[in-house]
């Protein structure tokens, strides 16, 4: 094959593919509001089956539904009529895939789920097979041709499988109210967990690690502190602990351009006030996004009465895997 036969061939498959996804959107009918409804209700898990490439869609499936608020996990139905029946209660909705729909590992377990009076929802190229007839709710996932040429690879028919299903599990998701923290429950060991699950708190330098000083105090002491504690900050706090100011690199850069007499002046001369804080509970994305949108490296944190809790950089968020 040439170069340009590659390039006709992978056009040919994307473009078949596309089609019968464009397709699905005639399909998205009562029959999927009912298999939400089903999945929706259900106290149980959705177990989801299927066999040979199916299997692997199914298993897919299973894992986006249980990552979006929807339990559910893979029985393999090979195994199903060897024990794993058993992993399957009277709580549970079961969703079996299989494109011809005559799938036999899957038509042998189903007389058993019927006599468990669960819902069972398949997903079939068959409207007309057996095991679209004894479904509770049938989709069709029916396809014009595989991109195989030879139409034997299950091609085409496994991207609209997989397809309806994630069109299953974000219906579910929305339906649910699943938000960005749930999902982050169930990832906390990824980025996204880690940037969703951090709060400041979890982040922040507390006690002699914070840099403060009083509004009394003179520059050249308060130069110090801020190189001393290495934030390129301090606070500056009243006797109960109250955040007054802020002072920091950038003010001292510009209290030199002013030609500041730093022997006889007091910080609190040259502090900002109404200087950008966070709170402890705050998650550690929103503190990053702080500091994003106002160009700046440090952040103080105070409790809901203005008392000086913690400091956090930048470098901390970049440590935990926030940024």
């Amino acid at each position: 094959m040439s170069k340009q036969s590659f390039l006709e061939s992978a056009e040919r498959t994307i473009r078949i593919e596309q089609e019968a996804i464009a397709d699905l959107l005639h399909r998205i009918n009562d029959d999927f509001s009912a298999a939400c409804e089903a999945m929706a209700e259900c106290h149980g898990k959705v177990i989801v089956t299927g066999m040979g490439k199916s299997g692997h869609i199914a298993n897919k499936i299973a894992a986006t539904l249980a990552s979006t608020g929807t339990p559910a996990f893979f029985v393999h139905p090979g195994e199903a009529s060897h024990g794993d029946l058993g992993m399957i209660t009277k709580d549970d909705v079961v969703l079996a895939i299989s494109n011809s729909g005559t799938t036999s590992e899957i038509i042998t377990i189903v007389p058993l789920i019927k006599r468990m009076g669960i819902p069972l929802i398949s997903m079939t190229g068959n409207a007309n097979s057996v095991l679209a007839e004894q479904a509770d709710i049938h989709l069709d996932i029916s396809i014009k041709e595989e991109a195989c040429p030879l139409g034997l690879a299950p091609t085409t028919s496994t991207t609209v499988s997989l397809v309806m299903g994630d069109a299953l599990a974000v219906a579910l998701l929305e339906a649910k109210g699943f938000s960005e923290q749930d999902f982050a429950f169930s990832h906390p060991g990824g980025a996204l967990g880690r940037k969703l699950l951090l709060t400041v708190k979890d982040l922040m330098h507390t006690g002699e690690r914070i840099p403060r000083v009083s509004p009394e105090t003179a520059l050249t002491e308060g130069l110090l502190e801020i190189s001393n504690k290495g934030f390129g900050l301090t606070a500056i706090v009243s006797k109960e602990n109250e955040l007054i100011g802020l002072f920091t690199d950038g003010d001292l850069r510009r209290a030199f351009e002013s030609k500041i007499d730093f022997i006889n002046t007091d910080i609190q001369s040259l502090m900002t006030t109404g200087c950008k804080t966070v709170s402890p509970d705050a998650l550690a994305a929103e503190a990053l996004n702080i500091m994003e949108v106002n160009k700046i490296t440090g952040l103080l944190v105070v409790d809901e009465h203005r008392k000086l809790a913690g400091v956090i950089h930048m470098h901390d968020l970049l440590r935990a895997g926030v940024i």
